[in-house]
């Protein structure tokens, strides 16, 4: 291989949904960060972000790179659809298969890769700026004809259109990037920005990591059909003041809490098992979420505390399984 891929280029949180002048948006992903590359010879890698290979893990990516010119590498996102919505659990399920299970699971969760940047074809274009890789991307697509799983990804310059693709989140869409048209692509740097979309709901605290008195950050659960209290996510470490408003309500949990026994992990995917504390299952808390949640319902990432629910009773808590009204 006479050149090597590159780390994929990063973005930084902002608050605002707003498109500045300058800039194009895209549509953020609900998936998995990869960069493809093909080199003369049929020779395929599909690399993540973290720099791991997922070229056996796709092989109908990987065999779909026939497609694609030679000495081609493009940045992208890998995902799943399943019933109408990004299904990232699937990926997570697939990510380590190899061999004949990789191919059975292939065609039973079959993968897209959605394109959005490309970083060369026949010579290095990281150099070039945004506006001038995005038309040569585009032209790819069209003078090679390129077809599922290959996917190109929505790219706009108005503010309108960016604003549309935030209802997109009932199908796991996560939110937005923004990319300045002039700017180069910078491997491993965060020169992009990402909106995140977050949204208001409400959910019972069932245990804390810290003290009953001095909580660090809440366990939340919510019932499900059956009126069994599920674990659902945790939030981030409180402030100051969600910290004492939340102690002053807490109780420490009876002989008979629903948790009694449980064991919870660190982060999403993490073998770390937390500390906690098991409290009452009697308080309510107003969360800002993401749209991005497992097959379970659980909110992949941790939530934002915002404040206690003294005025709402447990019946007010969403079921397991409904979401956040838009």
């Amino acid at each position: 291989m006479p050149w090597t891929l590159p780390e994929p280029m990063l973005a930084t949180s902002v608050d605002s949904p707003d498109l500045p002048s300058g800039w194009a948006g895209e549509p953020k992903w609900d998936g998995y960060r990869a960069v493809v590359g093909h080199w003369k010879g049929r020779h395929v890698q599909i690399r993540s972000r973290s720099g791991g290979d997922l070229t056996a893990s796709f092989p109908e990516i990987a065999a779909a790179a026939v497609q694609l010119p030679d000495d081609t590498a493009l940045d992208g996102e890998v995902v799943i659809w399943e019933n109408g919505r990004l299904a990232f659990d699937r990926l997570r399920q697939r990510h380590h298969r190899t061999g004949a299970s990789a191919v059975r699971a292939a065609a039973q969760w079959g993968a897209h890769f959605v394109a959005f940047d490309l970083i060369r074809t026949g010579t290095d274009l990281m150099a070039q700026p945004y506006s001038r890789r995005r038309a040569m991307l585009e032209d790819l697509f069209v003078d090679h004809n390129l077809r599922p799983p290959w996917t190109l990804c929505p790219s706009t310059t108005d503010p309108r259109q960016a604003a549309e693709w935030l209802e997109w989140s009932s199908v796991g869409m996560e939110g937005l990037v923004f990319k300045r048209l002039g700017q180069r692509y910078l491997p491993g740097r965060r020169g992009w920005r990402k909106f995140r979309l977050r949204q208001s709901t409400e959910a019972v605290v069932g245990a804390v990591t810290g003290s009953v008195a001095v909580p660090s950050s809440a366990l939340l659960g919510r019932f499900d059909a059956d009126g069994h209290m599920r674990y659902v996510g945790r939030s981030t470490v409180l402030n100051v003041a969600s910290r004492q408003a939340l102690a002053a309500e807490l109780q420490p949990a009876g002989p008979r809490h629903p948790w009694k026994g449980w064991t919870f992990s660190a982060g999403w995917g993490s073998q770390q098992q937390l500390q906690v504390q098991l409290v009452e299952p009697a308080v309510v808390a107003e969360v800002a979420v993401d749209v991005a949640l497992d097959a379970a319902g659980r909110w992949r990432h941790p939530v934002r505390l915002v404040r206690v629910r003294t005025d709402l009773a447990l019946a007010d808590v969403p079921v397991l399984g409904e979401r956040p009204s838009e």
